[in-house]
């Protein structure tokens, strides 16, 4: 029987990054998974989505390049070869993780491992013991009660692998992955639906945001019915039939399930070793310790925001908490959120709804439109940067939408985990021409000295 300090169920972004920070620390570390390393965010998540995000992105350029005085023509988009080129960025970057945990002496176990003690995982027959055990087994995509996935109806797993672009598709759920899709098919030229049962599109982000989305969307002529709930579809050679609850009917190439994921933490021995869970999930305390002493748990598998680098976080947190490092609690409030359809949406803190709710009238809003940023002119886009402040204390959140938007999270989640002031921000140098001058005169502005903005 092998013994290690971690015993770790779960290869992904919060597994490895588990792995690495333990035996950074001197530790002894077994790291198993039944698939390879890096997880769904590598294989088939974050990474392969982006990478069609960023072909898109291409194709989007060549359609419109005519605006920007540049002949070029669009003539179709080649999936076998943008599939090859996404494959070779995740492949690159699994080399590369694969080198990285046998450089760090840890020890990797390929296959499905099993709770079978609190203090062992058992593999093929083969028992792994160590003094603490991290479980880190992911998500998988949900579907709908009676909605079968096969054929002409999917989740993001079988839509990663078409070698073709559909001619059509309803997208059923406008969350992350829903608008992602939905903008990347978009641009390689289907024509979508998005099916959305709450009020708007991303519905966990700022509704202004969520609102500035919608209309990019209507610009861009991708549809979607949002209030209304799925009711029913059928799959036939001629395609697939949609059912709303209003009587809406829809019909389409493809169906695309992206109703959120779902914790995969059942049929591997957390229950039958007593370990909390509900709905699914396993339950943890604010230091992702378990009820069972020694059990830990760390991303997508407990209730919260399911982000790879939420997991990636949770991994070094576990790690350092093992080594009595006494490292800060993570909060799932302050964890930078980026959706990257086009335009993207990013996002940290408190929403304007949640600060009011929170701090009744005590709050401060700011929105800076992006039509006064140099860059965002260059790059054609529209879009803004909104803070919201508690009334003379600190910005507590930060919503963004707008072409690369994204690139600005990194700013915004400083301001917000730092408890920064206006004035502390306005006083900061943002180079010119950026996009990252938007955030400071957003900043600008609500200390009282609005620039390129009106007061």
């Amino acid at each position: 029987m092998a013994q290690a300090d971690l015993v770790i169920l779960g290869g992904g972004s919060g597994g490895y990054a588990c792995a690495l920070r333990a035996s950074e620390l001197g530790l002894t570390v077994i790291l198993i998974d039944k698939d390879k390393l890096g997880g769904t965010c590598l294989h088939r998540g974050c990474i392969p989505t982006k990478a069609l995000l960023h072909a898109a992105e291409v194709a989007d350029s060549a359609k419109e390049s005519d605006a920007f005085g540049v002949r070029a023509t669009f003539e179709g988009i080649d999936m076998p070869k943008v599939n090859e080129y996404r494959d070779g960025v995740v492949g690159r970057l699994y080399k590369g993780l694969q080198g990285l945990v046998k450089s760090r002496n840890v020890t990797f176990v390929e296959g499905e491992g099993r709770l079978v003690s609190p203090d062992t995982v058992e593999v093929n027959g083969e028992r792994y013991t160590g003094k603490n055990v991290v479980l880190a087994t992911g998500s998988y995509a949900k579907s709908l009660p009676g909605l079968d996935i096969g054929g002409r109806i999917m989740t993001s797993d079988q839509a990663l692998n078409l070698d073709y672009v559909p001619k059509s598709v309803v997208v059923l759920g406008g969350g992350v992955i829903g608008v992602e899709f939905a903008s990347v098919w978009k641009s390689f030229g289907a024509d979508v639906t998005v099916v959305e049962a709450l009020p708007h599109l991303v519905p966990n982000e700022d509704e202004a945001c969520s609102k500035a989305l919608e209309r990019a969307f209507r610009k861009r002529g991708i549809n979607f019915s949002l209030g209304v709930r799925f009711a029913s579809a059928t799959q036939d050679d001629a395609g697939v039939h949609v059912s709303l609850e209003d009587g809406t009917q829809m019909d389409a190439e493809l169906l695309l399930v992206a109703v959120g994921r779902g914790p995969n933490a059942g049929g591997m021995g957390f229950e039958e070793q007593g370990v909390a869970m509900e709905r699914g999930w396993v339950l943890v305390d604010e230091r992702l310790r378990t009820n069972v002493s020694g059990v830990f748990a760390v991303g997508d598998i407990t209730p919260g925001l399911q982000l790879a680098h939420r997991g990636f976080q949770h991994g070094i947190f576990v790690a350092e908490e093992i080594a009595g490092l006494n490292p800060a609690v993570i909060a799932d409030v302050n964890i930078p959120r980026v959706t990257y359809c086009e335009p993207e949406v990013a996002s940290v803190g408190l929403t304007e709804a949640q600060a009011r709710e929170q701090h009744g009238g005590n709050v401060a809003v700011y929105e800076y439109n992006l039509g006064g940023n140099g860059k965002s002119q260059i790059l054609a886009t529209t879009g803004f940067v909104k803070l919201v402040q508690v009334t003379d204390g600190p910005v507590v959140g930060i919503h963004m939408v707008g072409s690369r938007i994204g690139e600005q999270i990194g700013e915004a989640q400083l301001i917000v985990n730092w408890e920064a002031y206006p004035e502390d921000v306005a006083t900061l140098i943002h180079a010119h021409p950026t996009q990252n001058e938007a955030m400071g005169e957003a900043h600008l502005a609500l200390a009282g000295k609005p620039l390129h903005s009106h007061a």
